[in-house]
């Protein structure tokens, strides 16, 4: 009898020492637990971001600002247009603290103003020609955009559309989206500059073509997500839309690039780091923008030197 107690009693022991260490080890997750929510909110971004340039980029930046300055509200972002050359001008005379832009640095400053700079490749975008909703123009092959963009043909009749005459909406020699325009979807043929419609803000060149009679321009997908003004040409029977780009069907494209000035400053890493983030990826093809990832070999081919 006594050694049967001598049993229950031991047993007991082990067992108020197992809670014990139980207890111990949730303590210390607890506190592990409360010294990273610590260091997650003391890891806060403060400061001042400024980034300027592709108007192809500037919907998504803004977004991404907007969504970064509410879980850092001491840090104040602040994304501009203008252009992709004039972005990378800007980052590289320090004027800001982020260029964006629709093309390589390389093909905008010198190789010595190019060099300083770190690209960081936060999407892609495609460009699609965009003509007003009511005229009757839906496709055009490769050689008839050419004609069109190059002055070449001048009436929509010549290419399948209506008796009317065909007016360029035109985008300026520092555009980046002009740049892949040119290189992808004319061919490297240079376009005729049509002064008097010219202009690298987007929201400016859809509402010209939905609002002049025989209009045609072109713009990055971003900006037709919810616009029912205007409509989306088809290139050589091939729709502008992010899986025919994914697939390489759809060659008018490119990556979009945030460079900054060697490493940029905390604040601008942290914002980067933000727009590429698992976070904010949902946001991306929301918009209009297209995920790197998603690029097939073959999309990626097209696009190779």
């Amino acid at each position: 009898m006594n050694r049967t107690k001598g049993i229950i009693a031991g047993l007991l022991t082990a067992a108020m020492l197992a809670g014990c260490g139980s207890s111990t080890a949730a303590a210390s997750t607890s506190a592990a637990s409360t010294a990273a929510a610590k260091e997650s909110t003391s890891a806060a971004v403060s400061g001042t971001v400024t980034a300027a340039g592709s108007s192809a980029l500037l919907p998504l930046a803004q977004e991404a600002a907007a969504e970064f300055m509410k879980n850092n509200p001491d840090c104040v972002v602040t994304v501009n247009g203008g252009g992709s050359g004039e972005g990378l001008k800007q980052v590289a005379d320090g004027s800001v603290d982020i260029g964006n832009s629709d093309v390589a640095a390389e093909e905008k400053l010198d190789a010595s103003a190019a060099s300083g700079l770190t690209d960081h490749e936060v999407a892609l975008v495609a460009m699609a020609p965009v003509v007003s909703k009511d005229l009757d123009i839906d496709n055009l092959t490769t050689d008839q955009l050419i004609q069109v963009f190059t002055g070449k043909v001048t009436n929509w009749k010549d290419v399948g559309g209506p008796d009317e005459d065909i007016v360029l909406v035109t985008r300026p020699s520092s555009s980046g989206t002009r740049a892949t325009f040119k290189k992808y979807a004319l061919n490297g043929e240079e376009e005729a500059s049509n002064q008097a419609l010219e202009t690298d803000d987007s929201g400016t060149l859809t509402q010209t073509v939905a609002t002049t009679e025989g209009a045609i321009g072109y713009v990055a997908l971003s900006y037709l997500t919810d616009n029912t003004d205007l409509k989306a040409v088809s290139i050589d029977g091939v729709e502008p839309t992010l899986e025919n780009v994914y697939s390489g069907d759809y060659k008018v494209w490119s990556y979009e690039h945030m460079y900054t000035k060697g490493d940029g400053s905390e604040a601008a890493q942290a914002f980067l780091k933000y727009m590429v983030s698992d976070e904010f990826a949902s946001n991306v093809e929301k918009m209009g923008y297209g995920v790197v990832a998603s690029l097939t070999d073959a999309a990626v081919a097209t696009h190779k030197n």
